[in-house]
């Protein structure tokens, strides 16, 4: 196999427009693209300076410090203040720096994951998925284009690439038999990770589409054989592009009683990120508030916390809260959910998009934490469409609310404390897990040396994997004979 970016090309921090196929492209704004030229000049001076290759300066901590900074440089440029990455100026030079700022060692589950089985009968001509995943960049990682998304590459990227201690492996929007990832499929992978006596690094969601016959039944049949840790919906699926309400009594109520009646009392939710091509209505979060007060013994996540990529993200206002993250917020509050009561905010994508925007960054997490807890913000990543998590990872444990937003909005610090507390202790309670077990046994298994192995000479890829442009997509679009 072929050197990964030789010449160092590729920052560490992803500051592109891929997207996880869901949505279109979002073109950088000036900011990022200043914060991309300022990076690369100190790079190549850094790196010319302390006699290293840009390939070696990249990989270590320095290169990610380098990057951040060079964010906080071109944003205070544009005079976008309300959040910044907290790292001393000197951490491009000094290491140890660097890992103060950036390293950590907390116990980080990440309850987003996608892969797909690249062998699996959904690769028939006739499938929309079948060609769609050439388009991704990913595809060009030197194994064939569907294989770039394996098992395998999931396990690499997210528990050697990055400081990954637990993952969710979650589902797609697809009509049975379509499915890229199955429910066979995902045990699969769990069965890998077990076989590494990774026990327990690797739970699996449940695919419901209650608004297809016959799918409130099989929950039974997924939580027996395949033991689902939660359950994964979509409420703007649905088989005729018409999507449902949680508190529909014919649909929603129905999937939330089974839920319970089984045990299996965590249910996840896609709100926000408009899937493209089909009706938005159903992505708001209009009917979270009205379940939760009606089931306060079951946990409701909201996958990507309603934002949507188009939406401007400022101080929550009640009066213009129709969609994005204010609608999740205005649904627990018309409804009379308190701050840490059962509906979950969890960051898959969003985060991922609001690194690039501190603003906005700062509005949408200060607005979490203050509605929705600070004990019910959830780590999520969506990876591997977007790559290794670790930049996303980086980037967090250096960002922080501007102290003005903080004074002004009621905003909380985010203290090394509360960073923790999203990174994964705030998934363990729903998830009933114990995280000082979990890092007991993490501790010493076969995973654990591996990438101990692993981190004596890295070669992570910094390479994003869904599509950049709208050609790539609108050519995925085509590809797979419509919308997901």
């Amino acid at each position: 196999m072929a050197p990964i970016d030789p010449e160092g090309r590729r920052l560490p921090v992803k500051l592109d427009t891929a997207t996880n196929g869901e949505y279109l492209p979002m073109p950088l704004t000036e900011p990022v693209f200043m914060a991309k030229r300022l990076a690369h000049d100190q790079v190549s001076t850094v790196s010319r300076r302390l006699g290293m290759s840009r390939r070696t300066f990249l990989k270590s901590v320095s290169g990610a410090a380098t990057t951040l900074l060079a964010m906080n440089q071109a944003f205070a440029a544009f005079g976008r203040t309300g959040g910044r990455f907290e790292i001393p100026l000197e951490a491009a030079y000094e290491p140890e720096l660097a890992q103060a700022a950036l390293g950590g060692k907390e116990f980080i589950f990440d309850i987003q994951g996608h892969h797909v089985n690249p062998k699996g009968p959904w690769r028939r001509p006739t499938n929309r998925w079948t060609y769609s995943l050439r388009f991704f960049p990913q595809s060009d990682c030197g194994d064939g284009a569907i294989e770039c998304f394996s098992a395998e590459h999931f396990i690499r990227e997210v528990f050697l690439d990055s400081d990954t201690t637990m993952a969710v492996l979650s589902a797609v929007p697809a009509a049975p038999g379509d499915d890229p990832l199955t429910i066979e499929d995902a045990a699969a992978t769990r069965a890998t990770v077990d076989a590494l006596q990774g026990s327990h690094r690797l739970l699996i969601h449940g695919l419901v589409r209650p608004n297809l016959p016959g799918e409130i039944d099989a929950m039974s049949m997924q939580k027996e054989k395949y033991g689902v840790a939660a359950w994964k919906t979509y409420t703007q699926w649905g088989p005729s592009g018409k999507g449902y309400w949680l508190d529909d009594s014919n649909v929603g109520i129905p999937f939330i009683e089974k839920a319970r009646s089984l045990g299996v009392k965590v249910i996840c939710i896609h709100k926000g990120l408009p899937l493209f091509g089909l009706d938005y209505t159903h992505s708001t979060c209009r009917d979270i508030g009205v379940v939760a007060k009606r089931f306060p013994d079951v946990a409701f996540i909201i996958y990507h916390s309603g934002y949507e990529p188009k939406r401007k993200e400022g101080p929550y206002d009640p009066n213009n809260a129709s969609a994005g993250v204010d609608s999740l917020i205005k649904s627990v509050q018309d409804n009379g959910i308190p701050p840490n009561s059962n509906v979950y905010a969890e960051l898959g994508s969003t985060w991922k998009l609001l690194m690039r925007d501190p603003g906005q960054a700062a509005h949408v997490l200060g607005k979490l934490f203050k509605y929705v807890g600070e004990n019910n913000v959830l780590w999520g990543t969506d990876s591997i469409w977007y790559g290794s998590p670790q930049d996303q990872i980086q980037a967090f444990r250096a960002f922080q609310i501007g102290e003005p937003l903080r004074e002004r909005h009621g905003y909380p610090e985010i203290t090394a404390e509360l960073r923790t507390k999203v990174f994964g202790l705030n998934a363990a309670k729903p998830y009933g897990i114990s995280t000082e077990e979990i890092k007991r046994r993490t501790a010493s298994d076969r995973v654990a040396g591996i990438k101990q192995e692993y981190l004596e000479h890295p070669e992570p890829s910094f390479a994003s994997y869904g599509p950049k442009t709208r050609r790539e997509f609108f050519d995925l679009l085509r590809l797979r004979g419509g919308p997901l």
